[in-house]
């Protein structure tokens, strides 16, 4: 994609920062205009926090954040400088709490929206010892949060993101719901490989192009530096060739010993369905329960016709 198409998607997808409203506090526009972001160093997943003994830090330290460069990974399954997609990773933090100036605790739900064509993701550990170091920081208020993420988290990705808060007052207003699509997993299928294996991916292509949503609760892979388990639900969107749908199953059952993190596997399904099954139009979209306090949850999409997805919990989130 083009940059110009880039920043088309990127607007249409709704991740340009967006004023105030139904008790959601974002951050200002004219922030971003006023900021100079810079871009951290990456590092590589095994000098991470991961795996290892923490010390919490109860006080502000935007130092505590990791990037780790999407570059690797994406160069792994053949992508190139020009994404094949665009889209965003949704990260709601669930654990987000600070000091009044006066000392009482506040506590808010987080949502951060990160490009997808953004050169970093950042390790979710880190990113939790990160929103720890708020707990006994005296803020003036909730805008004064949310620059502050803004700020950091901008920096930590390489690119500007999107941060909204929901503050307890409106924790009633948000909602669940399941992903809409027909059920991948009511089919009755034999497995015996637990690794991705994209040549399982079929389609059949003299049959007339079809518009389908699939969904499948039992995406399971692994972190990539831990081994820990991640569990998610995915929605697969297309139009083109009916894809094999036992075949397909099989093929996301096979992530289940699949050492990886959530953005790099979303983006490992969509380029496999795309080169084994040919697509005109796809989407893919994971929901990924949450660790410690957080859950992360990537789009990705080639077709502009495609709105961002809810950012609804399902019920195991």
């Amino acid at each position: 994609m083009t940059q110009a198409q880039t920043r088309n998607n990127r607007k249409q997808i709704g991740i340009e920062p967006e004023s105030s409203a139904n008790g959601h506090i974002d951050h200002a526009p004219q922030f971003l205009n006023d900021m100079t972001t810079h871009t951290n160093t990456p590092g590589t997943p095994e000098l991470s926090q991961l795996g290892k003994p923490s010390t919490y830090k109860a006080e502000y330290d935007p130092s505590l954040l990791f990037p780790i460069s999407r570059e690797g990974k994406r160069q792994e399954i053949g992508i190139g400088n020009t994404l094949p997609f665009f889209g965003v990773d949704i990260w709601n933090a669930y654990e987000v709490s600070w000091l009044n100036l006066r000392g009482k605790p506040q506590v808010a739900i987080a949502t951060i929206t990160v490009p997808a064509d953004s050169p970093n993701i950042v390790e979710s550990k880190s990113f939790k010892l990160y929103l720890n170091s708020f707990n006994q920081t005296r803020l003036a208020g909730t805008e004064a949060l949310v620059n502050l993420l803004q700020a950091d988290l901008s920096a930590g990705f390489g690119s500007s993101v999107q941060v909204t808060l929901t503050t307890q007052e409106n924790f009633s207003k948000l909602a669940m719901q399941e992903m809409e699509g027909l059920l991948l997993d009511r089919l009755d299928i034999e497995v015996d490989s637990y690794t991705p294996n994209p040549y399982l991916l079929k389609a059949d292509q003299q049959e007339a192009p079809v518009e389908e949503v699939l969904v499948s609760h039992l995406l399971k892979s692994n972190c990539l530096v831990t081994g820990q388990p991640d569990w998610g639900s995915v929605q697969i969107r297309y139009v083109g060739a009916p894809i094999d749908q036992e075949s397909l199953l099989r093929y996301l059952i096979g992530f289940r010993d699949h050492n990886e993190f959530h953005e790099q596997c979303v983006e490992r399904i969509f380029t496999d369905i795309m080169q084994h099954c040919k697509p005109q139009k796809l989407s893919v979209y994971a929901r990924y329960t949450r660790r410690g306090g957080l859950d992360i949850n990537p789009w990705r999409s080639n077709f502009t016709t495609a709105q961002r997805p809810s950012n609804h919990r399902n019920a195991r989130q």
